[in-house]
């Protein structure tokens, strides 16, 4: 991955974020946070 294309990332994650904060009222990162819990405990049973 180069620099160009991490920078484009980081800046498509930030911009989503914001857009939820101004227009959707902000449950992007409850919502990403119970999911990645789910997928963690999805995960720990391989472990």
């Amino acid at each position: 991955m180069t620099n160009r294309i991490a920078v484009a990332l980081g800046l498509l994650i930030v911009g989503v974020f914001a857009i939820d904060m101004l227009w959707l009222g902000g449950g992007l990162p409850v919502w990403a946070g119970k999911q990645l819990t789910a997928l963690i405990d999805q995960v720990s049973f391989w472990r």
